[in-house]
């Protein structure tokens, strides 16, 4: 049976509501009007269905207006369409990612670090202009207990060289270790850092710019790369500015045990609040239900408007940070910051079960390991694997793809289960089959050669099948202006895997 391009339902033209219009009434009209409509150069055939006219477009001009577009477009196809020429060109600062130096880059990371990458690639496509921002939890007390530990279990070659996995390994040992005077040490330590104290300052920068510099290794393996790595370090000072500010306008209050919170209920009546962080990190009086917000935080939005002028920001983390970005929204709000409102949340939902061979994941670099050695044992033990000239990479790039369509698959906003082998699968939606695909076409375009067609022969694609494909690329517009509205990728994932 032939299924019409476009359909219009009669009920929704005719006056009075659907319910007066008996089926047999709204059958008679849909006839009446496909008799009265002519066929065109466009519309090739019109027919009433039960209640509605249905229409096919001419199949040659569908075939050679898609064709001409895409030849046309190249790589841009579907970005240059007229569904986005209506939407303004914007700044967009994107913080995602965000480490803590020295603690476990966990699972969280991962996908934080995959979605605002998407988010950011996906904005430059549709000619936005965009700042990408790693936050690095650089500062606070760990780093005095860091530096205490390094002192006692630091080797400074395994700090060149693997400093991460070594900052990690020093902090575990001193936390285990902690007593009374390593505590004293620490707070010591750390107040020299606060006060710019040149020593405990050179080797507070040594551990941020060892981490950093490995950091850039690892985010290249994926594909990542950062405009600018700020850390909570940067805002010390501004901090000071911001808490003299909330002061000055009468917003924060003072608990009866000496804590600083900020009001941000709506009726004033400290239904909701926040409680607000002194510089070092802590907090006088802090109960579960209390949402911390640091001065930093504010001092670093507030920066960020400043020095970049952005019309919108997004904060890429996990979903049980959503009130706390609401909050720190709404303070930024009550201390006179209207463009408070174009900044926006986007959370994602919990991984479980994502173990390496290793056991737990510390490390991001463990998870791109994991994902090369499984795909490349997929690889060799896989028949039709051809000869590949670099099979590491190749297994990595094929890996990657796997794990990020797999994450890309449901609504950002689910928890879901992690499987390596379901990732990994070559056949089924996954991305190990969107790259098996993708290498295809490529091999057929090398066999058959891919220079540009001036005259297509029209008449050479009319089967169903070729149609279909036709008409599924003709929505890759659409998918776009949706995932660019929603900021959700599973939009793209699903169209990619019907195509």
């Amino acid at each position: 049976r032939h299924v019409a391009d476009f359909q219009l339902s009669i009920a929704s033209v005719t006056e009075g509501s659907s319910s007066d219009c008996l089926a047999q009434d709204l059958n008679l009209q849909a006839q009446k009007l496909a008799e009265r409509l002519k066929c065109d150069a466009v519309v090739s055939e019109i027919s009433a269905g039960p209640g509605t006219v249905n229409f096919t477009i001419n199949r040659e001009l569908l075939v050679r207006t898609v064709l001409q577009q895409v030849l046309k477009d190249g790589s841009e196809y579907g970005v240059k369409s007229e569904l986005f020429s209506t939407v303004p060109r914007q700044k967009a600062v994107i913080e995602f990612s965000s480490p803590n130096i020295a603690k476990k880059f966990h699972i969280g990371h991962l996908r934080s670090t995959i979605v605002g990458n998407f988010i950011a690639n996906l904005k430059v496509a549709l000619g936005h202009e965009v700042v990408r921002i790693n936050y690095l939890g650089d500062w606070g007390m760990q780093f005095g207990l860091l530096a205490v530990g390094f002192q006692r279990f630091g080797n400074k070659d395994k700090l060149k060289s693997s400093p991460l996995q070594h900052l990690f390994e020093v902090y575990v040992q001193i936390n285990k270790a902690a007593d009374e005077n390593t505590k004293k040490l620490a707070k010591d330590f750390f107040r020299k850092l606060e006060e710019h104290d040149e020593q405990p300052l050179s080797l507070w920068k040594q551990f941020r710019d060892f981490s950093i510099e490995e950091y850039i290794r690892i985010y290249k393996r994926l594909g990542v790369h950062f405009d600018e790595y700020s850390g909570e370090s940067f805002y010390q000072e501004k901090s000071q500015e911001v808490l003299k500010m909330l002061e000055d306008k009468g917003l924060l209050q003072k608990t009866v045990k000496g804590t600083g919170i900020v009001d941000v209920s709506e009726k004033k009546d400290l239904s909701s609040f926040s409680t607000v962080m002194r510089s070092d990190g802590t907090s006088l009086y802090i109960t579960r239900q209390l949402l911390i917000i640091s001065f930093r935080d504010l001092a670093a939005a507030i920066d960020r408007m400043n020095k970049h002028s952005w019309d919108t920001m997004i904060y890429v983390t996990d979903k049980s940070q959503s009130n706390h970005f609401q909050h720190l929204f709404q303070i930024l709000k009550l201390m006179g910051y209207d463009w408070a409102e174009r900044c926006q949340h986007v959370s994602f939902g919990l991984v479980q079960g994502m173990k390496t061979r290793r056991g737990e994941v510390i490390f991001l670099e463990d998870v791109l390991n994991e994902v090369r050695s499984r795909m490349l044992q997929n690889m060799t033990s896989t028949k039709t694997t051809k000869e590949i000239e670099d099979p590491m990479e190749t297994a990595e790039k094929v890996g990657l793809a796997a794990l990020i369509i797999q994450d890309f698959r449901g609504l950002l906003s689910s928890d879901y289960q992690f499987s390596w082998d379901r990732a990994l699968q070559s056949r089924g939606d996954t991305g190990v089959f969107l790259q098996y695909t993708h290498a295809r076409l490529h091999s057929l375009e090398q066999m058959h050669g891919n220079e540009q067609l001036t005259d297509v022969n029209v008449a050479c694609l009319q089967e169903p099948s070729a149609i279909s494909v036709l008409q599924h690329l003709l929505r890759y517009d659409e998918v776009l202006y949706r995932s660019s509205q929603d900021l959700q990728p599973k939009h793209i994932v699903s169209y990619l895997l019907t195509l």
